[in-house]
């Protein structure tokens, strides 16, 4: 059975057993749990009796069927009509939606959440036929331009945001309403929209009086249009742009917490939703915000102190929503997380406290048992506010001051003993302040550790940096400082950590979110001085990219490697939810700099070793262009119409189409097209073929190297393609063939060994990729291969001799050296093999290279490699061990498997003699 009687669970017991009788007397017909039921609520609340003997008859009929279908039945009831009729109804709706959501709220019929619902969609249809009415009589007087009758249910251009608990859908039993009116000022022209700026703020006075203003009837809703911007000096209904350039310069913590809940209800709801889609960047920071948290706790600070509510718990007269352990820290506790990771992950972005919570604690923002608890305690507080409130239907979350009170409220909440009832309450919000209190309040700084005269020299200089220009990131910084000091003396080199924190501060150009991000996750402080004393190079790309600190703590930083697909399938949805082309090419770089980040790390601290990284680096190389080229060919097409013919295919040359790069690695590429005979592209400028391919590859180009707002992807070289620099930077299918036959140079057909589609049409791959194998084979038996090899080895020695004991890259036997040798062997042996370890042992299948001479190269290719991609994590350019600080030593030696430095270069220096050796031999035969 699905109606009110068969669902009670519990009842309140009458407090004033006097009145519970008269009411059960009033409803004798009913069945005795109903009777119950009413009589504790009447025994109680002087208000719910009086509404009781108005509504009799409506009563009976309502707790005869299930209380939805009562809901549905009043308000559906509400449908357009004059403002005196309007206003009547909606009075009337109120008493009777109060009156049932009382009921099942006391009955145990409803949870909490169906409670607040029910009361939040009174207040969504109340507010909805308010202003349309007042919206029909501007459209009948002629005041909205443009308007004609029927639109003002849609609005007419105006739209009200329901703040808040109503936003929320989490009402309270007498709450107030906290609206914010705007009006959508280009749908008019600009010498009309000031004659309806004046249509919609009578509108809006209006409204708000026909729900707040009370008469014989009693009153709708308490409405409060004070969240608006700059409530003092502005309108009561102001439009989206001027709100939107108020939320951009002057929004503050506060205002971004309430947007957290907002929501459209009534009016245009699409203009709504759309402009909570260009304040989603104010609500929603790119990086986590961990500042936010000071300002939660300045917020609750400031509350208490203008309300009186700071000091030790006292029960009497407390206050329930704002005082120590009540609902606002709840909701705060949970806003400030929301608040802190909701920019990164969409799945945060809850309005309600409860899902709010369920959201924090699925994704390790909150333990699942504190959300649990924090839950519990939420939905009582909750629930005993909406007692004190309906004794009298007042706006109240103060607690009883008597005895006499306290034990109205006991026996309204079912219990007959009072003292037993206060432990509980007392034990509820001393669970709450204990559960949320150490999360806003920020940590006593611990004392300043001591330093050597050079140490201190170097800290003195540290407030003239710019992170610290701030007096809010200098008053972060004074309590932090301690910490980090005693952190970079606990490490193993102390005076290389100051210095290499020094280094770092210098760089950054703001401190207080960085700050604010240290002090909530100090173990992060840890990480930094281990980058700092390690990699010179990470350092400083953390000075310049402090935002990608949020991939450490925002899940996931130390999982498995993903691979290239699933990297390409997230970098996709993340693009196409950024929107214009520009975010899209910066949420580009923001992802891009996280997942690099994070190679490097897992590098450094040997999760990877070598090897692994310069795949992952690649397969990061592969992701970003696979996802950004449709990117960059959407918004090309937009301008000059779809790709003519089959389209084109990116190929990754060099280090990228061999699949293994490093830290500091450019990306080669080359694009080949085939437009299959359509000599223009058809679009709104349409281009020929050939500038077309040229236009938008070059358009690839900027989008991957072009410095935005967050830096750049890659540094591009194009000098593989035909004719290197002279030649077009895209090529078509044709002209590629041709000159790969009858013109390319030997150096181009080894290039040609490593290459590799990256991006683009998959079936003009397949066909490059057949053209490749079948040029391999008809190339390989050429007799100047060697002699070519051989001369240009030469001219690089000249070019490139190499200098340092620690040299990888340039000189002989070294690793230039051994991938020239290797892709020769490629393609003498006519192998489509790309990576040095597949091309030497295809030669090695082939007959050109003997079995230890193979082995002798590989070793020292892989170890060469090891130091490579070492020193580029480490520094810029550095081959001199002398330069290296101990903890770059200590990864150096432990990723190359060497007991010192020494022992190092001498495996080297035989490593590259031998490889050497082996290639002289090779292109002597």
């Amino acid at each position: 059975m699905n109606d009110f009687a068969h669902r009670l669970t519990r009842s309140p017991l009458p407090f004033d057993p006097a009145a519970g009788r008269d009411i059960a007397e009033s409803f004798a017909d009913l069945a005795p749990e109903l009777r119950g039921l009413l009589a504790g609520a009447a025994g109680c609340s002087p208000f719910l009796k009086q509404i009781m003997g108005q509504e009799q008859d409506w009563l009976r009929a309502a707790l005869a069927t299930s209380p939805e279908a009562a809901l549905d039945g009043v308000l559906g009831a509400l449908t357009p009509d004059g403002p005196a009729a309007t206003g009547s109804a909606l009075r009337r709706a109120k008493r009777r939606v109060g009156l049932l959501a009382a009921l099942a709220d006391l009955g145990g019929v409803w949870s909490l959440e169906q409670v607040t619902g029910a009361l939040t969609r009174l207040a969504d249809t109340a507010v909805q036929r308010a202003l349309a009415t007042h919206l029909a009589e501007e459209i009948r007087r002629g005041k909205i331009p443009g308007a004609e009758p029927g639109d003002e249910e849609n609005g007419a251009g105006m739209v009200v945001f329901a703040m808040g608990k109503m936003g929320a859908g989490e009402l309270n039993y007498s709450s107030d309403i906290d609206l914010i009116c705007l009006f959508d000022e280009s749908r008019f022209e600009p010498d009309t929209w000031v004659e309806a700026r004046q249509a919609f703020i009578r509108a809006t006075r209006k409204m708000a009086a026909m729900l707040n203003d009370p008469t014989g009837e009693g009153y709708v809703f308490r409405t409060d249009l004070r969240l608006r911007p700059d409530a003092s000096v502005t309108p009561v209904c102001i439009s989206m742009e001027a709100a939107e350039r108020y939320y951009e310069s002057l929004g503050r913590t506060w205002e971004r917490a309430a947007w957290i809940k907002a929501r459209p209800c009534a009016g245009d709801l699409m203009a709504g939703e759309k402009f909570q889609e260009v304040l989603r960047p104010f609500v929603w920071r790119r990086h986590l915000d961990f500042a936010s948290i000071q300002d939660a706790h300045e917020m609750i600070r400031r509350i208490r102190e203008h309300k009186g509510l700071a000091g030790a718990l006292v029960l009497d007269g407390h206050n329930l929503k704002l005082g120590q352990g009540g609902i606002r820290e709840i909701e705060f506790f949970t806003q400030t997380r929301q608040l802190i990771a909701g920019g990164r992950d969409t799945d945060l972005r809850r309005r309600d406290t409860v899902g709010g919570l369920a959201a924090l604690a699925a994704k390790g923002w909150v333990p699942e048992s504190v959300a649990q608890e924090l839950t519990a305690l939420y939905r009582d507080h909750r629930q005993l506010e909406h007692r004190l409130q309906m004794v009298h239907d007042t706006q109240t979350q103060i607690l009883p001051n008597t005895r006499e009170n306290w034990d109205r409220i006991a026996r309204f909440e079912g219990e007959g003993d009072t003292d037993a009832y206060l432990r509980g309450l007392r034990g509820r919000l001393e669970r709450v302040a204990a559960l949320t209190e150490d999360f806003f309040q920020p940590g006593e700084a611990t004392p300043r550790p001591e330093l050597s005269d050079q140490q201190r020299n170097i800290v003195r200089g540290w407030r003239s940096y710019p992170a610290l220009r701030s007096a809010r990131a200098q008053e972060i910084f004074t309590r932090l400082e301690p910490d980090i000091l005693t952190r970079l003396l606990r490490s193993a080199t102390p005076d290389e950590a100051i210095v290499g924190f020094d280094h770092f501060l210098s760089g950054l150009p703001a401190g207080v979110q960085l700050f604010s991000l240290f002090e909530a996750n100090p173990t992060l402080i840890d990480l930094l001085i281990d980058i700092l004393t390690t990699s010179s190079v990470l350092g400083q790309y953390l000075a310049r990219n402090a935002g990608v600190f949020d991939a450490v703590i925002g899940g996931g930083f130390f999982a498995d490697w993903p691979g290239a697909a699933a990297l390409t399938a997230d970098l996709t949805t993340k693009l196409e939810a950024a929107g214009d082309y520009e975010r899209k090419l910066d949420a580009a770089r923001v992802w891009m700099k996280e997942w690099h980040f994070r190679i490097g790390v897992h590098h450094l601290r040997g999760l990877i070793d070598a090897a692994e990284a310069g795949g992952q680096y690649a397969a990061l190389a592969d992701a970003v262009i696979a996802a950004v080229w449709p990117a960059v060919t959407a918004d090309f097409a937009r301008k000059h119409g779809p790709k003519p013919g089959r389209g084109a295919v990116v190929l990754g040359m060099g280090s990228l189409g061999a699949g293994r790069l490093n830290a500091a690695s450019d990306l080669d590429l080359i694009v080949i097209y085939d437009a299959a005979g359509q000599e223009t592209s058809d679009g709104p400028r349409p281009l020929a073929a050939r500038p077309y391919y040229a236009r938008l590859t070059q358009a690839l180009v900027t989008a991957l190297s072009a410095p935005m707002a967050q830096g750049q992807l890659y540094e591009v070289d194009m000098r593989l393609r035909p004719s290197g620099r002279q030649g077009p930077v895209a090529t078509s299918l044709e002209a590629f063939k041709s000159y790969q036959q009858t013109e390319a140079w030997t150096w181009e057909h080894l290039a040609l060994t490593r290459a590799r589609r990256v991006a683009g049409s998959s079936d003009l791959a397949d066909e490059v990729e057949a053209f490749r194998v079948e040029l391999l084979a008809q190339k390989a038996g050429g007799a100047d291969v060697a002699r070519d090899v051989a001369d240009m080895r030469g001219r690089l020695k000249a070019a490139k001799p190499g200098q340092g004991a620690l040299e990888a890259k340039d000189g002989p036997g070294r690793l230039q050296d051994i991938e020239l040798l290797a892709q020769m062997l490629a393609l003498q042996a006519a192998s489509p093999a790309r990576r040095v370890e597949a091309q030497i042992a295809a030669g090695k299948r082939a007959g050109l290279i003997a079995g230890d001479a193979a082995e002798a190269l590989l070793a020292g290719y892989r170890l060469l490699w090891r130091v490579q991609c070492c020193l580029r994590l480490l520094a810029e350019r550095i081959t001199d061990p002398e330069a290296l600080g101990e903890g770059a030593c200590g990864f150096l030696l432990r990723e190359t498997g060497s007991a010192t430095i020494k022992a190092l270069l001498e495996r080297l220096g035989a490593a590259t003699v031998a490889a050497s050796g082996v290639i002289d031999a090779v292109l002597e035969r």
